[in-house]
């Protein structure tokens, strides 16, 4: 954790967070490739800092001055940081944390399978590395159990981005964030990945998903409710949400929760 040069440690030596630049969608051109040096709680706000200037930003004009805009929320960029850091398995060889920026897209990913299935991040928490999460909380580096990956959803809601994805490969777990989407260029598995992280944000806030606030959360207008109303049915096809009362007769307050609630 405040180590000034984690390569010294061979215990640990490849476990820095490593973060590489490409130029566009693809892994062909790196622009950058840095591997940290100091250890997690020493070098958090160095990396974060260094993260965020990597990434593109929007120009926004105000009243008087311009000001400029990162496309990713901060906060979710710390939040899943620390995540990869807190959950990565120090028993599997190879590099540490790794966070890769694309033209379109960040992946952040950690060594190791989660212990929970990636649907229940949002309500659920388990860590193998305790002793680690708990220094990282007294710092205030990351949340308290818990309450970090709705707070990442509700900002990526809040940006208007794409539902993040959570990957889990074989040896690996990865969260990607991907670039504003315009609604229309989203396909059928986006929306529905929406629309349960949407559910879940939702139930963990003591509220319930409904087609008025799902249009909110996409900024659609009150006359295409038809149009999420197909993207409720395709998530509740799915097996991902089910109704709050599936004995009301009433369709059109009707309200979701995710299918674990």
């Amino acid at each position: 954790m405040f180590a000034k040069n984690i390569p010294e440690f061979d215990a640990i030596k490849r476990k820095s967070v490593r973060v590489i630049q490409y130029e566009g969608k693809n892994k062909l051109k790196t622009l950058k490739d840095q591997e940290g040096i100091y250890g997690y709680a020493l070098g958090f706000e160095r990396l974060i800092k260094f993260i965020n200037a990597l990434l593109p930003s929007n120009e926004v004009i105000g009243q008087a001055l311009r000001d400029s805009v990162t496309m990713y929320p901060e906060i979710a960029i710390r939040e899943l940081v620390a995540n990869a850091i807190i959950h990565q398995d120090f028993s599997e060889k190879g590099t540490g944390p790794m966070v890769e920026i694309y033209s379109d897209r960040i992946e952040i990913s950690n060594p190791g399978l989660p212990l929970i299935t990636p649907n229940r991040f949002i309500d659920e928490y388990q860590s193998r590395n305790e002793d680690l999460a708990g220094i990282m909380r007294r710092f205030r580096i990351c949340e308290e159990k818990g309450s970090g990956i709705d707070k990442v959803i509700s900002f990526i809601e809040m940006f208007q981005l794409p539902p993040i994805d959570i990957q889990v490969q074989e040896k690996h777990t990865k969260v990607i964030i991907y670039a504003y989407l315009k609604f229309s260029d989203m396909d059928k598995k986006d929306r529905i990945r929406a629309c349960y992280q949407h559910a879940c944000l939702k139930y963990v806030m003591n509220e319930k998903m409904s087609n008025q606030s799902l249009r909110e959360r996409f900024k659609i207008a009150d006359e295409n409710a038809a149009m999420v109303s197909r993207i409720i049915k395709d998530t509740f096809e799915a097996g991902l949400i089910k109704e709050e009362d599936p004995d009301s007769k009433s369709r059109k307050y009707v309200r979701y929760i995710p299918n674990w609630a």
